[in-house]
């Protein structure tokens, strides 16, 4: 994988819950006009764990196809079977994709031993034109595979030669750069320590695969290129004026309902789903059981957003080029905004 931003991609839905290919094309041609590296065809951010094989698969077709020759795809075919992953990765190999990311297998929770052994392995075994990138996320999985079985893979394989790392965990990383030598490509799973992990000398991750690149893939490709080119003082500068929609991935808010206060985690994708619907970009609601953000958590976002938009009208001005909206006007919509939040929380 080459250095720089490749970005999750949300899978947008039609009012009746379908999948809107026309949304999917539109989304495609503003990312690959943002210059990002690649796309990412349902990864977790695409909403792969609710969407059926076939329209899974249907995703990973049309990405494959727009991206050809404009920038790399990587199609997103981990589950919590090796059976299930081996016939995804084969359909994206025969669909032209140039990668495959294998998230650690969920809830079943195997060792760190067997998610090389019985899971990875087999896929970077059986499909050698594609490259193979694990996706290490424990917080989401519970599951995680060590440095020293990802160090293995990467030795007896070839194909094998970057990791997603979304551990939060730098001493971790730092052995898997330590273990997996110079040349390895790690890459950011969360957007607000990209910058702290290209920085560290310990680490040198070579980019990220974004979430919030899915509004702003310009400038969080810009930041990658400062980053990579070592212009600490411009790179620090952007980093400051997206901060507050890189800390936005997730939003924890507290519902009151009417027995007493529940803690509420938003979880990827919804807050940016939530975002992109405000703004008018075509993006739909989660799949159940993901539903909508409470009110506190809403005007979370709405702040992040309007910050940065105030801050540098610039980073959000393709989303209103692309999409022809009013984004100033839209971040403003109060009734818009209301359909978006449950009425009483």
């Amino acid at each position: 994988m080459e250095k720089g931003c490749y970005t999750a991609l949300i899978t947008p839905m039609r009012a009746d819950g379908s999948v809107d290919t026309a949304g999917l094309e539109q989304l495609l041609e503003f990312q690959i006009a943002g210059g990002v590296q690649g796309i990412l065809a349902v990864g977790t951010t695409g909403e792969s764990p609710t969407l059926l094989w076939e329209e899974h698969n249907d995703v990973i077709e049309l990405t494959c196809a727009r991206t050809r020759n404009r920038c790399a795809s990587i199609a997103g075919t981990g589950s919590n079977s090796t059976r299930e992953t081996l016939a995804a990765s084969e359909h994206a190999a025969h669909a032209g994709a140039d990668a495959v990311l294998l998230v650690d297998p969920y809830y079943n929770g195997p060792s760190s031993l067997e998610i090389r052994r019985e899971y990875v392995e087999p896929v970077a075994r059986g499909f050698p034109q594609l490259q193979v990138i694990p996706y290490i996320i424990p917080g989401r999985t519970g599951a995680q595979m060590q440095p020293e079985d990802l160090a293995l893979l990467a030795a007896s394989h070839a194909n094998v030669t970057a990791v997603k790392e979304a551990t939060g965990d730098l001493d971790n990383m730092a052995r898997t750069r330590e273990l997996c030598g110079p040349e390895f490509g790690i890459f950011s799973g969360d957007d607000d320590k990209t910058v702290e992990m290209m920085k560290s000398v310990r680490i040198r991750a070579a980019g990220v695969i974004s979430v919030m690149s899915n509004i702003m893939p310009a400038a969080i490709q810009r930041l990658t290129e400062l980053l990579n080119a070592g212009d600490w003082p411009a790179a620090d500068q952007l980093a400051a004026t997206l901060a507050p929609l890189l800390g936005i991935v997730g939003v924890t808010t507290t519902a009151n309902t009417p027995l007493g206060p529940v803690p509420c985690k938003a979880r990827n994708p919804l807050p940016l789903k939530t975002l992109m619907n405000i703004l008018g970009m075509p993006a739909g609601l989660c799949r159940r059981p993901l539903g909508k953000m409470t009110q506190a958590g809403i005007r979370v976002v709405l702040d992040a957003a309007r910050a940065v938009h105030d801050t540098d009208p610039t980073i959000l001005a393709p989303v209103a080029d692309a999409f022809g909206v009013d984004v100033e006007a839209r971040l403003h919509d109060e009734d818009a905004i209301d359909k978006l939040t449950y009425a009483n929380y």
